[in-house]
């Protein structure tokens, strides 16, 4: 039984996996999205969202010691000061009439290295569009940016995906016009040195 059990350890012992939230959570607020794994993204979230809402206390009152009190709260967790004023500054005013859900999990496929499910964290209102840092302007508006959070999530699986097509396609052609794991192309391993009986 899993009484009383809340968090996923993630592999890492307390330490480290609050470092890692940390981290996490200063790259999410600086950048507006983050991309890792499900399990992360899972734990990310309540993290997140808990430091949104400490922001919103301290935005909302006009008492300066209550602002004061949640600037340090979220200081805290987040050591990174340019992050702390753009929370206070950008975010928590955008999500004052929002009572919770700031943030939303995109799932997109699964990582080539080890399988692993990938998914996107980004702030609820800040679309993020890749193609917009990386091409000019001028491709950016040419191409018809996906309309809601279905056409953004079919994007990136898009982008997943043409990441492995696109080293298929360069790859080499083997002589012959024949595949590379052919009838003929078995490879043969060396005898070990020292083998008995062979």
């Amino acid at each position: 039984m899993r009484h009383r059990v809340a968090h996923r350890k993630l592999g890492r012992v307390t330490e480290h996996r609050i470092a890692m939230l940390r981290n996490q959570a200063t790259s999410l607020i600086r950048h507006e999205h983050l991309t890792t794994t499900v399990a992360k993204a899972k734990e990310l979230r309540p993290f997140v969202e808990r430091l949104i809402t400490i922001a919103k206390r301290g935005v909302s009152d006009g008492a300066g010691v209550k602002v004061l009190h949640a600037r340090r709260l979220v200081l805290h967790d987040l050591q990174d000061r340019d992050v702390v004023g753009k929370l206070f500054d950008t975010i928590a005013p955008r999500f004052q009439s929002r009572a919770g859900g700031y943030t939303r999990l995109l799932r997109l496929g699964f990582r080539k290295g080890d399988a692993a499910e990938v998914a996107q964290v980004e702030l609820v209102g800040s679309e993020f569009d890749p193609k917009a840092k990386t091409e000019g302007s001028a491709k950016a508006e040419a191409a018809p940016k996906p309309k809601g959070v279905a056409g953004r999530l079919r994007a990136a699986a898009e982008r997943l995906r043409g990441k492995a097509d696109s080293d298929k396609e360069n790859a080499p052609v083997p002589k012959g016009g024949g595949t590379a794991k052919g009838a003929g192309a078995a490879k043969q391993r060396p005898k070990k040195q020292g083998a008995k009986g062979s």
